[in-house]
């Protein structure tokens, strides 16, 4: 563990430091042994990092958790650990971009799997149990919500056991959108229905910019230029020929072949 940082907490890094130390980390994995103190130690500081992203993808789903939002990040979390796993730096794409459509998955998924009411079998529901005595006991002694990973040390379960026990304790009720919301004197006949969320556009703008940071990267100083001034500057063509000492035909040109550049590396296959 020589060339890696030790990290107390991971949750206390800041998302642009998480972003730097995260490739630090995601390289030592590819070449440490799974299992090994020091894999773990890499792979759990990893997942610490990058919980911020949970939580920022848990927010879009905020009006359909039932107001319990700590599953609905568990799930997420899952999300997350599949994404480091499958990560390959080879890709040449930021880390972020590539988890959120994982974490954003899973719990699409946790959702899919538990919209309505199912028949759940006692070892399920015992299962729900221990889960919630034990998630209660690693919050008094860890003083933040428990990993997977914790849960399942914790119960002498596999990772697997535990989801299925988190997906399955979603199981137990199923409330009609038609139920009102809240207090009837108060709130003028709203229902659950009126209050369910869309989707969060931002989290698609999130995912564009993160992919588009490095594709800019990988311009000339020219083209990166250009890009600045159209649309960080919002100069118009004619302008920045003139601060380029070029013809306006010449930066369309320009533009519009760095533009296409940046299309096809946001929309590959």
């Amino acid at each position: 563990m020589d060339d890696l940082p030790w990290i107390e907490d991971g949750g206390k890094i800041a998302p642009k430091d998480a972003r730097v130390l995260s490739k630090l980390f995601l390289d030592r994995l590819q070449v440490l042994e799974e299992g090994t103190p020091e894999y773990q130690h890499a792979r759990n500081t990893l997942i610490e990092m990058n919980l911020s992203l949970v939580v920022f993808a848990a927010r879009r789903f905020r009006n359909r958790s039932g107001g319990d939002m700590e599953d609905i990040i568990q799930v997420g979390t899952i999300g997350l650990i599949k994404a480091i796993d499958r990560f390959d730096l080879s890709r040449e794409v930021e880390f972020t971009s590539f988890a959120i459509p994982y974490i954003v998955g899973e719990i699409k998924r946790f959702f899919r799997d538990t919209t309505w009411a199912v028949h759940v079998p006692r070892r399920l529901q015992e299962l729900r149990v221990g889960l919630a005595k034990s998630r209660d006991a690693l919050i008094a002694e860890l003083g933040r919500t428990p990993t997977v990973k914790e849960l399942a040390d914790h119960l002498d379960l596999t990772e697997d056991e535990v989801i299925e026990g988190l997906v399955a304790s979603n199981g137990y009720v199923a409330g009609s959108i038609d139920t009102p919301a809240g207090d009837e004197s108060g709130d003028g006949g709203l229902k659950y229905a009126d209050t369910m969320g869309d989707v969060d556009p931002t989290l698609d703008l999130f995912e564009d910019l993160h992919t588009l940071g490095p594709l800019l990267q990988q311009l000339d100083d020219r083209e990166r230029a250009i890009i600045e001034m159209r649309f960080g500057q919002e100069m118009t063509q004619a302008e920045i020929g003139r601060e380029l000492n070029l013809s306006q035909m010449h930066i369309s040109r320009l533009l519009n072949r760095t533009l296409t550049k940046l299309r096809t590396g946001l929309l590959p296959d």
